[in-house]
């Protein structure tokens, strides 16, 4: 794509050259703009090419329809193909978007993300690790994997435990949604802008001045509330344990004091107990490791859970049947030791992720 001003659709994803920008929308309004392999597969080579297109100076990344950035991977289909008994394929997914989160972490020039609607999982991936992340009014980021039997991956090691206190921990054993309020407070957005201001600021960015003079120009103080930062001495004081039975426990004594605290217990509880182990594990591991080191220990917990029970029951009582009501093995935190955790966690030998090599200069 050498013109400045060229596009290639296909039904997954668009990719645009405008002016001095690439641009990259996620196209898959119906389905919340869930990422699918092949979407992994039309970025990855596109980015390359940006990094050592000297016409390219920054990228940025959107998604279509006004409900959602990306709602997470295609989860169904990773189902179905564990269910299947094909795992390998599942995991070939997982390995090349954890590479692309890689891709996306290193970019040498700035990559600004455009997020006015929801952000979860997979959609977190491909945003938060670039240099720029702008939220719109109807920003809603979640990490909500506990909830069906996963763990907080695309990163997740490495970016919680750096929000500020322990609002990444909380985040992480809860699955709760953050807002746009929220993300500037905890730096996981650089930006709040208007939503209505989104497509002049795409316009804007496509020309040759500096992406911080554009972005500061539209910038203004978010006029959504901070839900969960207002309550960072409550989360700070009962998220700070490495035992998710101490967290509760400290929650539980909160409770007559502040409801919100028992009723965060009580939704806790509702979690995997083997995926709340090593949520927490990865949070407190994370605060030390590379984001490269971050992404190869969420591959190997990966290649585990995916041939495990939980993550299949949870998709099953919460996406398919919507009953709500999963069992999961094993169904008591104490039953999960630290041993079990630990395994997740243990090197695989061959097929560890190997992160990519950068763009050639």
């Amino acid at each position: 794509m050498s013109s400045s001003n060229s596009r290639s659709d296909t039904s997954e994803i668009l990719i645009e050259r405008r002016g001095k920008a690439g641009l990259i929308t996620l196209n898959r309004p119906a389905a919340l703009n869930a990422l699918t392999l092949g979407m992994v597969r039309a970025m990855r080579p596109v980015l390359e090419a940006w990094a050592v297109d000297p016409a390219v100076t920054r990228v940025m990344i959107m998604g279509a329809g006004d409900k959602a950035f990306c709602a997470g991977g295609d989860i169904r289909v990773l189902h179905d193909l564990g269910k299947a008994g094909r795992q390998d394929e599942a995991l070939t997914f997982w390995r090349e978007e954890y590479e692309l989160n890689i891709l996306i972490k290193r970019f040498p020039k700035p990559f600004i993300a455009l997020v006015d609607g929801i952000v979860m999982g997979g959609g977190v991936g491909v945003s938060v690790h670039g240099s720029h992340v702008v939220a719109g009014e109807k920003f809603a980021f979640a990490m909500p994997e506990v909830g069906i039997g996963f763990f907080p991956d695309v990163g997740g090691t490495y970016f919680l435990p750096r929000i500020p206190g322990e609002i990444g921990t909380y985040f992480a054993l809860t699955g709760a949604r953050m807002k746009q309020g929220d993300a500037l407070s905890t730096g996981l957005a650089t930006h709040a802008a208007a939503s209505a201001a989104f497509p002049a600021l795409i316009d804007a960015l496509t020309q040759a001045d500096a992406v911080d003079s554009v972005l500061e120009a539209v910038a203004r103080t978010s006029t959504v509330p901070q839900s969960i930062t207002a309550r960072r001495g409550l989360i700070d004081r009962a998220f700070r344990f490495d035992r998710v039975e101490e967290i509760l426990a400290a929650l539980d004594a909160e409770a007559a004091a502040e409801p919100w605290a028992g009723e965060t217990a009580a939704s806790i509880r509702l979690k995997s107990p083997t995926s709340l182990k090593i949520a927490l594990a990865q949070v407190r591991a994370g605060k030390a490791m590379s984001f490269e080191a971050a992404m190869a220990a969420e591959f190997r917990i990966v290649s585990r859970l995916c041939r495990g029970h939980d993550f299949y029951e949870g998709v099953r009582a919460v996406i398919i049947d919507k009953d709500n009501r999963p069992a999961w093995r094993p169904a008591e935190l104490a039953a999960v030791t630290r041993e079990m955790v630990a395994g997740y966690f243990a090197p695989l030998g061959a097929g560890e992720l190997v992160p990519p090599a950068g763009p050639a200069s």
